[in-house]
């Protein structure tokens, strides 16, 4: 369903547009505190000792700068042109959006653990590292946000195979970047896709109207 295709004069109802105008409130308020926790994060973690981790003690270190980078960024432009493009899920989509942001920043605020010693940090000569790290701050391990948000994407687009298989497959790519880049520790990324179907699950029962709208249920 195109939000700019004929016969969608009627889809932004009053009670609608009051959705989406909560929804990007709570996405500016997440992006609000995901910054300062961030850099909270960023400054206890500095200098901690890292963990031993049984997967990255035997992987080898592979240099994807690139993909950890680009790749990030890819993740979110396509998670919202995608909720543009199909709009019935924009609604529920961008709270999904906003608690996941919140609820990540939450955690990520508990546990200080420093960087693995042989993990490849991005840095400047990166394309995007710029834009990347306007939220993305060192010490921000759990949980990894490159395995995590294609596997939110596959549950709001649930009902449409194709693009469910997609972002499954994203999920396990950029869970596998990471750990050969030795960006984030393992828990980081198997923890991932059970805190959030949690995450969608609470989305669900704090908004049920636009999990309604996002499912075609909605009678409005």
């Amino acid at each position: 369903m195109n939000i700019f295709k004929s016969g969608q004069a009627g889809f932004w109802t009053q009670a609608r547009k009051q959705s989406l105008y909560m929804g990007i409130f709570l996405i500016v308020l997440a992006l609000f505190i995901q910054i300062n926790v961030g850099h909270y994060s960023s400054v206890q973690s500095a200098g901690a000792a890292p963990a031993g981790d049984l997967f990255l003690d035997h992987l080898p270190v592979v240099n994807l700068d690139f993909l950890v980078v680009s790749g990030g960024i890819l993740i979110w432009v396509l998670f919202w042109l995608l909720l543009i493009l199909y709009p019935n899920h924009l609604l529920f989509g961008i709270k999904a959006a906003a608690l996941f942001i919140i609820i990540r920043a939450f955690f990520t605020s508990l546990t200080h653990i420093g960087l693995y010693p042989t993990s490849l940090n991005p840095g400047p000569e990166n394309p995007g590292w710029s834009l990347y790290h306007l939220l993305t701050f060192q010490g921000n391990f759990f949980f990894s946000g490159h395995t995590s948000l294609p596997f939110l994407t596959a549950l709001i687009f649930w009902n449409n195979k194709a693009w469910r298989r997609i972002f499954i497959g994203l999920t396990i790519f950029f869970g596998a970047v990471v750990l050969l880049a030795h960006v984030h520790y393992s828990i980081d990324v198997f923890a991932a896709p059970f805190i959030v179907y949690g995450i969608w699950r609470i989305t669900q029962l704090l908004f049920p109207n636009d999990f309604a709208l996002s499912e075609g249920k909605a009678t409005a």
